[in-house]
């Protein structure tokens, strides 16, 4: 019966991404910072009104969801609905270090604004599918080997880790791996050729620079799902809401980068918001055996961490500003 739930979620997901590309955004245009702060807003009201469906989902055991659930936690629709937000929250958080990298990419491609949304569309559709995968081998090495779950706290707390004393090298297309074997199998055309990812270039079928940023944005989501999978475990071991959640929060992803990318330097502090979320979430993992943090507790820390990052970083930006 669960796989009825999977199967209406996905007709879900496949209307909004309809809806959303052959309809709201059916001609290639530059985003302006009101549409994208709609767009911004009916993402999130759309994965708001979809928690609130997974509450009475779980309450009422629809598609036998809380019966076959792997998450001995689950006990309520309350339960289901407050992992499904601070999995969408967690994710959401760590978002911000993907749309650095989008930023640089189309920087460094020089990709202009009026083809980035349709770039990103297809990476978050790519996404879905990488993301889907993953989720499911995830939830079946932890409902299989429990001792999977210290492993994912390890990654996390070597990730925040990495992310706070690593070096922030400028990408350099010459040292990527994903352009290198692209240029190795396909010819690379100079020009964009009107926002096509396929075009010909010196009597030869090439791929365009946007096809190129299209491919190296996957292979990047896959490594930032490498962390974002494993914190949303940290929350619930059910796949059906890490899954949900993961997804709602990386279908905002694209409107969430337009309303930021104007705005992503006044929020220098962030940076060790998500330090402290991965330590949290990390050390969670490690110490389940002798401490159990609620999802109550654990949604407030989350929220409280990134409060105070985005806080601290407007107080800073002002003083900088008065200067």
């Amino acid at each position: 019966m669960t796989i009825i739930a999977w199967v209406i979620f996905l007709l879900i997901i496949g209307a909004l991404l309809a809806l959303d590309l052959g309809v709201i955004n059916k001609t290639q245009h530059e985003y302006t910072t009101l549409e994208a702060l709609k767009m911004t807003a009916l993402w999130i009201g759309c994965a708001l009104l979809f928690g609130g469906l997974v509450v009475v989902a779980y309450s009422f055991d629809w598609f036998q969801l809380r019966t076959n659930s792997a998450d001995s936690y689950i006990v309520t629709g309350y339960d289901a609905g407050l992992q499904y937000l601070t999995g969408y929250l967690i994710e959401k958080a760590l978002s911000m270090d993907n749309i650095f990298v989008m930023a640089m990419l189309f920087s460094y491609f020089r990709i202009p604004a009026k083809y980035q949304h349709e770039v990103l569309f297809w990476g978050i559709l790519g996404a879905l599918v990488f993301r889907g995968v993953m989720i499911i081998l995830g939830a079946a090495l932890v409902n299989k080997f429990s001792w999977v779950m210290y492993i994912f706290g390890v990654l996390l707390v070597y990730s925040a880790i990495k992310m706070m004393f690593g070096k922030d090298d400028e990408f350099d297309a010459e040292k990527s791996v994903v352009v290198k074997i692209i240029r190795k199998v396909y010819p690379v055309s100079p020009t964009l050729d009107e926002g096509h990812f396929f075009t010909h270039f010196q009597g030869v079928k090439a791929v365009t620079p946007l096809m190129v940023v299209l491919l190296v944005i996957e292979s990047t989501d896959v490594l930032f799902a490498v962390d974002s999978i494993p914190a949303v475990f940290s929350v619930t071991t059910d796949s059906f809401i890490v899954f949900t959640s993961n997804i709602f929060a990386i279908l905002g992803l694209r409107s969430l980068y337009f309303v930021l990318i104007s705005v992503l330097n006044k929020f220098q502090y962030i940076k060790y918001s998500l330090f402290v979320l991965l330590l949290f979430i990390g050390a969670k993992m490690l110490l389940m055996d002798f401490v159990h943090i609620s999802i109550g507790i654990s949604l407030a820390a989350i929220v409280l961490i990134l409060g105070v990052g985005v806080v601290v970083s407007v107080i800073f930006q002002q003083k900088t500003d008065e200067q």
